[in-house]
């Protein structure tokens, strides 16, 4: 079974190597690595592993925390391998069927971020909410409001909030959220059980829906 990891390491020669080791040591396999964030001496990588047959995942945390300075900051079961690309080829995807573009969009997002789900939500003038596309995995449940609509930039929204229905909230989901062109019309991009989106995915978001926005309405 594979697993995508999140680790924050010392940005340091031989620190990724030692934790490929150690995660050698219980038997994971990595598949593929990108890096999340650097600065500050700091790096933040994701890691998609898989582990053999009857192996915990508790196992990547203990062996990667072995490793000095390195703390885990998630694990969560993950199908596929990071690809760095997916942004080029959802865009071109999308600007060959423009008319189907939402749609490609939010199933597109939750693999290029790692979330869990996707949707393209709009306020209307009488402050109601409308879905304009949900991704394959996006929760059903009604959103009555959306109080930090009109949006003028990309940005983590606080999970605890009011507006946020109640199973979301059970599940732990990070959010994180985008204007899509205009300051009404967004994508809402969430991440049940974290890890917390950090301020280079948020951007990446945000440079994502840019170049969506022009290809949908241009």
């Amino acid at each position: 079974m594979s697993f995508l990891i999140r680790v924050q390491l010392p940005d340091s020669p031989g620190t990724l190597g030692a934790v490929a080791t150690a995660l050698g040591m219980v038997g994971a396999d990595i598949l593929s690595l990108d890096v999340v964030e650097r600065g500050s001496g700091v790096a933040i990588d994701d890691l998609v592993v898989e582990l053999p047959s009857g192996r915990l995942p508790d196992a990547l945390i203990t062996a990667a925390e072995s490793v000095e300075g390195v703390e885990v900051d998630a694990v969560r079961p993950y199908a596929g391998v990071l690809d760095t690309h997916r942004e080029l080829e959802l865009v071109e995807e999308i600007a060959g069927q423009p008319a189907a573009g939402l749609e490609i969009l939010v199933e597109g997002v939750p693999k290029i971020v790692r979330a869990g789900w996707s949707l393209v939500v709009r306020r209307q003038s009488d402050g109601s909410v409308k879905r304009l596309a949900s991704s394959g995995a996006a929760p059903e449940a009604p959103i009555a409001e959306l109080p930090w609509l009109p949006l003028e930039r990309a940005t983590v929204l606080d999970s605890e909030e009011s507006w946020i229905p109640s199973t979301w909230q059970e599940l732990g989901t990070e959010l994180a959220a985008t204007p899509l062109g205009k300051p009404d019309r967004a994508l809402l991009v969430g991440r049940p059980g974290g890890p917390m989106f950090r301020a280079a995915e948020v951007a990446r978001l945000a440079h994502l829906a840019g170049i969506v926005a022009v290809v949908l309405d241009g």
